[in-house]
């Protein structure tokens, strides 16, 4: 074999990861549904039971982990924004680490210095911080969005390939970004509604933006968009204050809209189930909505199927089966029919109130894993709930060691469940153990 041939592969076998099936490769999974049907994780641990490996984290964050193959990637932030006000926003810096999957190691961490003015360290921002994003990977590369520093692309082991400036606007709320990045085909696409009133899709390769599409009602838009198949066709769907919106993907141009009455900022992400799309939030005016997928226009008349004032302010539901699964930001749980918008249960976590530090008690979305969700508190542990119409408890788990906050939905590949907090990211199996 040539020589220079053999040393190319060798190049190419190290910046790619070998994925499976299994991976959980973006925030709430590889289709954004918060599912992994077939996973076998632990339904209880703690310090010392079924945890295979925690390691600590540079700064704070509530992003949550992605995996691919055997690597686990994840943000955090330092510098500025640790938990006072004061400080310097000059000396804010976002982290990129990849981990080792079987032991945690951190094989690399790649800071970048955030790019100024950043919004100041002060009312609702102070819940979530500056890594709230969490990072997408095509296996080849990681792509991360850092809100005012913009949307970063690295190769898998670490090195920079391109960062692209998507605006540096802040809504009137001055609350920092939330939403996270997805791949669709060659575009990296990212919901820049706090930056530039915009979404974006980006090519993969070189950062080149492909199109824009926006308006001013995107102030406030918060949430992660979603990719539906319908009819033979892909729409890219996103909650918006007031109103749902389906694009088509490719273009970037705006299919149908349908008038929701969702009004205040929209956080949740959009979850679709048996061609129905439901959306969530709101504040003051909240509450859910089903709207069916596809159309032309203006479908509200047509395609608005039930709406109720039960809703959840920041964490996304999950839909599975006839059922749609709340754990609200005020810890409580809640089952709709999702043909009707039937309110089937409503029960408050045991223990949880709504009061003290921080205000809301929950920041993350459930995940299903097997036949059991896994809804993370912040300052209450992670519950375990049957994904069943009463939502009852099956454990209540947490950490002696950490008592910082936990407000990052879970990932799940395989038999591992991935936590992570401002403190720490877990492994857990059952088991335990390297």
């Amino acid at each position: 074999m040539n020589k220079l041939f053999s040393t190319s592969l060798a190049v190419l076998a190290l910046s790619a990861l070998t994925a499976s099936a299994g991976d959980w490769t973006r925030f709430r999974g590889p289709n954004g549904s918060g599912i992994a049907t077939e996973a076998n994780v632990p339904t209880v641990w703690s310090d010392s039971k079924n945890l295979q490996w925690k390691t600590a984290l540079p700064g704070r964050g509530s992003s949550s982990p992605i995996v691919c193959g055997e690597r686990v990637f994840v943000t955090s932030y330092s510098g500025y924004g640790d938990g006072r006000a004061d400080g310097s926003p000059d000396k804010l810096q976002r982290h990129l680490l990849c981990l080792e999957r079987q032991t945690g190691k951190i094989l690399w961490d790649k800071a970048v210095v955030a790019e100024l003015p950043e919004d100041p360290y002060q009312g609702f921002i102070t819940e979530h911080g500056y890594a709230s994003s969490t990072p997408v990977t095509d296996g080849e590369r990681v792509y991360v969005f850092f809100g005012k520093t913009g949307v970063l692309a690295f190769d898998v082991t670490g090195k920079l390939l391109w960062q692209v400036n998507v605006g540096k606007q802040s809504s009137n709320r001055r609350w920092g970004s939330g939403a996270s990045p997805l791949l669709y085909k060659n575009m990296v696409i990212v919901n820049a509604a706090e930056e530039s009133r915009s979404l974006r899709a980006l090519d993969t390769l070189t950062g080149k933006e492909l199109w824009k599409a926006g308006a001013e009602s995107m102030e406030l838009c918060f949430s992660t968009p979603a990719l539906v198949e319908c009819a033979g066709r892909t729409d890219l769907v996103v909650a918006v204050p007031g109103e749902l919106w389906g694009f088509n993907p490719d273009t970037g141009k705006l299919r149908w809209f349908a008038q929701t009455g969702i009004r205040g900022n929209v956080s949740p992400s959009v979850v679709a189930g048996d061609g129905v799309l439901f959306v969530t939030g709101g504040f003051p005016q909240s509450g859910t909505v089903a709207v069916r997928a596809g159309g032309q226009g203006d479908v509200t008349k047509t395609h608005v199927l039930w709406s109720i004032e039960a809703a959840s302010y920041v964490p996304s539901p999950i839909v599975q089966g006839d059922h749609l699964y709340f754990v609200s930001d005020k810890g409580v749980t809640m089952c709709l029919e999702a043909k009707t918008g039937k309110l089937v249960s409503k029960e408050p976590l045991p223990g949880i109130t709504s009061t003290g530090r921080g205000g809301k008690p929950v920041y993350a979305s459930p995940v299903l894993a097997g036949k059991q969700l896994y809804a993370v508190t912040r300052r209450k542990g992670a519950f375990v709930l049957n994904a069943a119409p009463q939502m009852t408890v099956v454990a209540q788990n947490s950490f002696a060691g950490d008592d910082s906050d936990f407000n990052a939905t879970p990932a799940v590949s395989g038999n591992q469940l991935f936590l992570r907090s401002n403190k720490f990211i877990y492994c857990l199996r059952e088991g335990g153990g390297p």
